[in-house]
């Protein structure tokens, strides 16, 4: 702890394994959080983020010397610590892996500290490199726990993070009261429930840390028989949720890959190679890993509840990223209410660790927001009348990201003598519900970009959910992605609970609920794996998932007016309260970040219009991409 007086400023920041970020505290409040994949347009990129660093200051208007403090999400030596203990346990099993990796460690992650600051260096003007702001570390965990507690509505709560792995951490408790976080246990690598799912996702043929979001998508359409093999064979679990797991089946520990001969003995084959069909046998397999997922978080959280001196919950960690579960444990669990950290995997570390040292080392309060007012209805779920309110979290919708005002992307239109109209917002968007009622698919290009994975009506490719083939169009005629990938909706959130079974708000599109009774279609119940995707399934079937669900993002008026705007025109013009909303991007990249991005993105896919802020661009007027390949790279921002 610390009596020092804090700074205005302070830098957060992950890197170096995936997905790594910048984000900025003022006064302990974020202002600017970024990942570098939007900017290197790299997906997931684990590189030092420059570009992220320099959007935050630049959003401040501020140089590097004036920032008080960088703090790094985790600890290296740590990590170190747990690599060399992990491969002296298994030797000499893992001296392929050792030979890989070392040089990497001694040359350059050993050495962090001076790396980091180097970095830094390269930053400041030359005038300033002798002026580095103090640096300091956090526990991987603790990033992940302090990104959860502190930004959530909740004066006292657990907090609960899952994930692949930090230092040796794989899973951990807290206790949160108002400034404080306090650790309560932790299970540690090589029993990791985020390695384990991942194992799945490298067996099903998917790709490590981004195919995992597939794999939860494809369970819908298997049955869990697999579900009491892999509980006899890979992993023990306790009646408290704690677990172990049967490191014989698995490389990951010291291998180069995530399964070993065992485990492919186990399931009578060799993993799926990546692009070839999918068999009833992989939705199976991904059906039984969901289920024993959700078996373990639900068991966690009924033993962690107890006497129920801490009746809310906040997550964190890669795994608080499967919204089929937390779906769950918001039903079935004990807790009154959970928030989840909207980039719950590690760049979410960034904000995490900034704010675990505003609030824990330099001991500032923590202010928590005002009560919104009741905003869902009375309403019947399990037989038990509830009636949700919601406080205003910290995190600001997650629109933390750049912003481009209409004159900047007006300039980049003309200076490239690209067609488009200008439309004052009544007008523009009654035509665009008009439009999206004809069946058009447009990119949704607005306001500030996006923290975390999803895109939640900034950075958006919406579309009429009530059409059937929908959710094939633009699967493969937008996204280029596999046709079994469910599409989630935007919904006013006033209406969400009319549609679904959900009694309070899912801003951030991390929560799975069933669509209710009265909106669904009667189906062939012998259908069977993609063949379902055939079937109408409700009268909003491009959202609809194969078990009746939907992933949802509740739009709320008082984080994202334009986009609440939008679906309240198209709700007037169709009596559907909701849009299908899915992330601006081509499968293999990024989110867009720019206008540049945008219009790469809209002029080589299927989409019919692109609209950024007021400027609204059709697919048949505009020239061929071609001739716009050098585009300048440089934008002021808003």
């Amino acid at each position: 702890m610390s009596q020092a007086t804090p700074p205005d400023y302070i830098l957060g920041i992950s890197a170096y394994y995936h997905d790594s970020a910048a984000a900025l505290l003022y006064q302990g409040r974020i202002i600017a959080a970024a990942q570098e994949e939007r900017f290197s347009r790299k997906k997931h990129d684990a590189a030092f983020p420059r570009q992220a660093i320099q959007f935050c200051l630049q959003q401040a208007g501020i140089s590097l010397a004036e920032i008080g403090g960088v703090v790094f999400y985790d600890k290296p030596l740590l990590k170190f610590e747990r690599l060399l203990e992990t491969y002296l346990a298994y030797v000499p099993k893992g001296f392929a892996s050792f030979v890989k990796s070392m040089p990497l460690w001694l040359k350059e992650k050993l050495y962090l500290k001076k790396l980091l600051r180097d970095e830094l260096r390269s930053l400041c003007d030359k005038s300033q490199t002798d002026q580095l702001p103090p640096l300091y570390f956090s526990r991987h965990h603790q990033s992940h726990a302090a990104s959860a507690f502190y930004p959530s509505p909740f004066e006292r709560a657990l907090v609960l993070c899952v994930d692949g792995v930090g230092e040796w951490a794989t899973t951990s408790l807290w206790r949160g009261e108002q400034n404080r976080l306090t650790p309560v246990w932790e299970i540690h690598f090589p029993h990791s429930l985020g390695l384990l799912y991942s194992a799945f996702t490298y067996y099903c043929g998917f790709k490590v840390n981004s195919g995992e979001y597939k794999l939860m998508g494809l369970a819908p359409y298997g049955k869990p028989v697999y579900q009491e093999k892999i509980k006899k064979h890979l992993i023990q679990i306790k009646a408290d949720g704690s677990f172990r797991l049967n490191m014989a089946y698995f490389d990951f520990a010291v291998g180069l890959r995530m399964t070993g001969s065992r485990f492919h003995q186990l399931f009578g084959a060799p993993p799926r190679q990546p692009e070839s069909p999918i068999r009833q046998k992989e939705m199976d397999i991904a059906a039984s890993i969901q289920a024993v997922t959700e078996e373990i978080m639900l068991k966690i959280t009924w033993h962690i509840y107890g006497s129920g001196e801490y009746p809310y919950l906040c997550l964190a960690g890669g795994v608080a990223l499967n919204c089929v579960s937390n779906g769950r444990l918001l039903r079935e669990g004990p807790f009154g209410d959970i928030w989840i950290q909207p980039a719950a995997g590690d760049a979410g570390g960034a904000p995490g660790a900034a704010l675990a040292l505003w609030h824990e080392y330099f001991q500032q309060p923590r202010s928590i927001a005002p009560q919104a007012g009741a905003i869902i209805s009375e309403q019947t779920i399990n037989n038990q009348a509830t009636t949700a309110r919601i406080k205003t979290d910290q995190m600001q919708g997650s629109y933390l990201g750049p912003a481009f005002s209409n004159k900047i992307i007006a300039d980049f239109l003309q200076a490239q003598k690209i067609p488009f109209q200008q439309m004052a917002d009544n007008d523009l968007f009654t035509h665009i519900a008009q439009c999206l009622d004809e069946g058009k698919v447009i990119g949704w290009f607005q306001g500030r970009m996006e923290f975390g994975p999803r895109a939640l009506g900034n950075r958006s490719i919406i579309g009429d959910p009530r059409k059937p083939d929908m959710q094939s169009t633009m699967n493969l005629k937008i996204k280029f992605r596999e046709s079994f990938r469910p599409f989630a909706p935007s919904v006013l959130d006033r209406e969400a609970n009319h549609f679904f079974d959900l009694d309070r708000p899912s801003p951030y599109m991390l929560l799975v609920a069933p669509l209710q009774e009265k909106w669904r279609c009667q189906t062939d119940q012998q259908a069977s794996g993609l063949a379902q995707l055939q079937q109408i399934r409700s009268v909003v079937p491009a959202i609809t998932h194969v078990d009746y669900s939907a992933r949802i993002q509740t739009v709320h008026a008082h984080t994202n007016p334009r986009y609440y705007q939008l679906l309240e025109a198209f709700h007037q013009r169709t009596g559907c309260p909701m849009l299908i909303n899915t992330s601006f991007n081509v499968r293999g990249e990024p989110i867009v970040c720019t206008p540049q991005d945008a219009y790469r993105c809209f002029m080589r896919t299927g989409m019919d219009m692109l609209v950024m802020q007021n400027m609204v661009l059709y697919k048949e007027e505009q020239p061929e991409l071609a001739t716009n390949e050098h585009w300048q790279e440089e934008f002021e921002l808003d």
